[in-house]
């Protein structure tokens, strides 16, 4: 379950609180996808996340303006847990983070990365870095995603 949105002093959009919330795609949607633009994001969203999948990953964290109550947010930032990943089968553009990640954003109107790798100079990784209000420094919540299980993202028989 996705908490409600609280009010960090110094911050310019209500956040989530401290933690990781584990979600369904469908919770996502219904909670974050409320305009044509965020509905946009959502199903790039889904796209890199069942190609992801689709790939061996077992889970995603969304962060980014997309998970606080900023009414337009330019993207979503997301990072993936690389066990189990087969390189083979994942799309190139996930792996492809020059020019401030252009790529991804054209093909999936947000910003991916593996949780593991380093997002600062610190050292901080994604998962962690991501669990950090960049205007405050104090802790914020992020929403994860079990891909393995999510229904969104299964494979639909048709007769």
């Amino acid at each position: 379950m996705i908490p409600d949105h609280f009010d960090l002093p110094g911050s310019p959009w209500p956040i989530l609180p401290p933690g990781i919330h584990l979600a369904t795609l469908a919770e996502v949607e219904m909670r974050f996808a409320s305009n044509p633009r965020r509905r946009a994001q959502f199903r790039g969203l889904v796209a890199a996340l069942a190609n992801l999948q689709g790939a061996g990953c077992r889970r995603a964290f969304l962060d980014g303006s997309f998970v606080t109550a900023k009414p337009r947010p330019g993207d979503y930032d997301a990072c993936w847990d690389p066990t189990s990943v087969d390189p083979a089968f994942l799309d190139p553009v996930l792996l492809t983070f020059e020019n401030n990640r252009a790529a991804q954003k054209a093909k999936y109107h947000g910003e991916l990365f593996p949780s593991t790798i380093p997002a600062d100079q610190a050292g901080t990784i994604f998962v962690e870095f991501f669990q950090i209000d960049r205007f405050t420094g104090a802790p914020k919540g992020i929403v994860a995603i079990d891909l393995s299980a999510d229904p969104m993202l299964q494979p639909t028989v048709t007769s």
